[in-house]
């Protein structure tokens, strides 16, 4: 399908782009384009305006930052899987971009625009869950950091306004941990029918699901049986998760994923 007539620009600079945004009652930022391009060609959304942020260097980065690295938002999948600071000290982050799509999704789509993006089968949003990110919004004349449990509000909803930007992620060290992620699909370059992120640490640990409800989700009673072992861990995944039935698979096979899957990952996370 070919989609309906918009306008045009591309931003200079972070405050260009917050600026052509406020020029317009409806336009959407593009990044990478490969979410929001299909959305464009079957007619989903219908942009007035088209504010590209995709030749923003600037925004394409990786900070050591003490305890934390700073991402910024148009880091590219490829980046973070092969990226020697995201491997040693964010390894989470680098196995699930490594599992997106194929090597030309890699290549284009950028870790801004998968969180702004806000789809619960998203793998790398389940990821900044589990690693209690915090994401930096950029609005007019103003900066505010989101941790990523108020980030994620909703099916293809978050906290970024109208007229604000995503400019970067911030993610703790976690590289002394065991961590993992795993999905299932039905083929090699699928969505995640589901998700699970899982970071070990401190006695106890993070996993949050995707594609689990109408955001990814942290595992709070898989959370509270990790002391009891990977087994325990499985069988708490699917509490309290609401699971959508559709043409991948039924809400129960979902929540069976879950377990089968939780229970894997935080055995994967053990062994190191």
């Amino acid at each position: 399908m070919i989609p309906v007539a918009f306008d045009y620009e591309v931003a200079e600079s972070v405050a260009h782009a917050v600026e052509l945004l406020g020029s317009r009652e409806d336009a959407k930022l593009l990044a990478g384009g490969h979410s929001l391009v299909p959305l464009l060609k079957l007619r989903v959304v219908r942009p007035a305006l088209l504010v590209d942020v995709g030749r923003l260097t600037e925004l394409s980065y990786v900070h050591d930052d003490g305890d934390t690295l700073t991402i910024g938002a148009l880091t590219r999948h490829h980046d973070l899987a092969t990226d020697g600071l995201v491997r040693e000290h964010a390894p989470l982050l680098a196995a699930a971009a490594a599992q997106i799509g194929d090597p030309q999704v890699r290549h284009r789509g950028t870790i801004g625009g998968s969180a702004a993006h806000g789809d619960p089968a998203s793998d790398l949003p389940a990821c900044l869950l589990a690693l209690d990110a915090e994401l930096l919004v950029v609005g007019p004349g103003t900066e505010r950091f989101v941790p990523a449990a108020d980030f994620f509000q909703g099916v293809f909803t978050t906290a970024v306004g109208p007229q604000e930007v995503l400019s970067a992620v911030r993610v703790r060290k976690h590289g002394d941990s065991g961590c993992a992620y795993l999905k299932f699909r039905r083929r090699a370059q699928d969505w995640a029918t589901v998700g699970v992120a899982v970071v070990l640490g401190n006695g106890g640990g993070a996993i949050a699901l995707a594609n689990m409800g109408p955001t990814p989700l942290r595992a709070r009673t898989a959370e509270s049986a990790l002391a009891e072992g990977a087994a325990a861990a499985g069988e708490g995944a699917a509490v309290d998760t609401s699971p959508p039935s559709d043409v991948a698979a039924s809400a129960e096979f979902r929540k069976h994923l879950a377990r089968v899957l939780t229970r894997r990952a935080v055995e994967q996370a053990l062994a190191g």
